[in-house]
């Protein structure tokens, strides 16, 4: 199956939602570049992990980075291939603005036969300045993964 990120049935067309747990968490589609994809995560009260400040629990930020860090697998190999996520980092430098939406940038750094790298970043509207860097190993569990796009 070719992967186009404006077309692929996973909910990423015209800014609309994705289903399952990331349509739960309100996470959508918001950009990519030649070697890029961005995720949105809204402010959401139902998200909220410090009830007195409003900060947003981590939880729905690593799966919005689990998301966007495997997108961007997709997205350098121009096709969906369904794979597990082996390892996934997330080292927080600062909580997230009270009622700001959260970005997750990720950008696949290389494709081998069966096992992926990627990284990235999450922020709520400077890229300069960072809520979490994150880096993410995938594996196809059967096989190999299709040949990179040119």
């Amino acid at each position: 199956m070719n992967f186009d990120p404006t077309t692929m049935p996973i909910g990423m067309a015209n800014g609309r939602s994705f289903g399952g747990h990331g349509g739960r968490l309100g996470i959508r589609y918001h950009a990519r570049g030649d070697d890029w994809v961005e995720l949105a995560l809204p402010y959401s009260d139902e998200l909220i992990g410090d009830e007195e400040s409003g900060v947003l629990a981590s939880g729905p930020i690593i799966a919005m980075m689990d998301m966007a860090t495997s997108i961007a697998v997709w997205q350098k190999i121009g096709a969906f291939a369904p794979h597990a996520t082996l390892d996934l980092r997330i080292d927080y430098l600062r909580p997230a603005r009270p009622g700001q939406t959260v970005i997750g940038r990720a950008e696949c750094l290389r494709i081998a036969r069966s096992i992926s790298f990627t990284r990235g970043i999450a922020h709520d509207g400077d890229i300069d300045d960072p809520i979490a860097h994150v880096a993410a190993t995938f594996m196809v569990p059967n096989g190999a993964y299709p040949k990179a796009a040119k």
